[in-house]
């Protein structure tokens, strides 16, 4: 905000500046500020002061104003991108889907197994999943938090070359404690996953680039934390409490109006 205020001074103080020369015929080649003295800039700056003193709301019209435009061009970004890169994002080769694998309309997750807004949100996930039969939920994986993160990413990856990927990303979740090897291994065992073979895909090159790619897809997208869920070219960052009906409001409207690339 103090920045804002800097700024909107800064820029005031130019239109006055800018005025009192044209007025007095003096607006020559040298710029609008060296026109006046060091006591007419200070004299000006005092003067937006105090307006801005006397009607702080302002401030207030200016920042909402900025923030708005802010999000409408993030949204025309976001839109353009997720149009051109639909594929990627929701309809990816082998992607990790729970829910209808066919469902019209897909939600896709960035996580990470050690984040704890993505453990507090998996119930909302699940939620949506029981209630609504024909949704698609596409998992990213987004290991930001540590390297037993990473390791998590890839026993997961490998679980869903053994068809339980969904089963394993519950438990995963759910497990308490920090999600590293030992930890995604128990996990593995318990939901009866070949471990040997869970090892070995987990330190394969395929595993290796199909996490790099998701990654990859993230920074593109500037996705830098996690959750953060995508419907359409809508987005939820973090994991509000109605994230439920966030989620299943976004789908019900992309249903009624169509999406041809989610």
């Amino acid at each position: 905000m103090t920045v804002l205020v800097l700024s909107f001074i800064s820029e005031a103080a130019a239109l006055i500046s800018w005025t009192y020369n044209l007025g007095s015929g003096n607006l020559g080649k040298s710029t609008m500020l060296t026109r006046i003295n060091a006591d007419q800039k200070a004299a000006i700056g005092e003067i937006v002061k105090d307006y801005l003193m006397n009607h702080p709301e302002i401030i207030v019209d200016v920042q909402n104003a900025l923030e708005a435009k802010m999000e409408k061009e993030q949204a025309e970004k976001l839109k353009t991108f997720m149009s051109q890169n639909a594929k990627d994002i929701y309809r990816g080769a082998n992607s990790s889907v729970a829910g209808d694998p066919n469902g019209d309309i897909t939600v896709v997750e960035f996580f990470d197994y050690n984040c704890g807004y993505c453990k507090r949100g998996m119930p909302e996930v699940q939620k949506l999943i029981q209630n609504d039969k024909r949704v698609r939920v596409v998992f990213k994986e987004l290991p930001i938090l540590s390297k037993g993160s990473e390791d998590a990413a890839r026993a997961a990856l490998a679980a869903k070359r053994q068809g339980k990927y969904w089963e394993f990303h519950q438990a995963m979740l759910s497990n308490k404690g920090q999600a590293n090897e030992a930890s995604s291994l128990k996990v593995a065992e318990s939901i009866g996953l070949d471990v040997a073979k869970l090892k070995t895909d987990m330190a394969g090159k395929d595993v290796a680039d199909e996490l790099e790619s998701m990654k990859a897809l993230a920074k593109k997208m500037g996705i830098s934390g996690t959750p953060h869920f995508l419907v359409g070219d809508r987005s939820i960052p973090g994991a509000p409490e109605d994230l439920h009906e966030q989620l299943q409001t976004l789908v019900t409207d992309f249903r009624k109006a169509g999406c041809n690339y989610c």
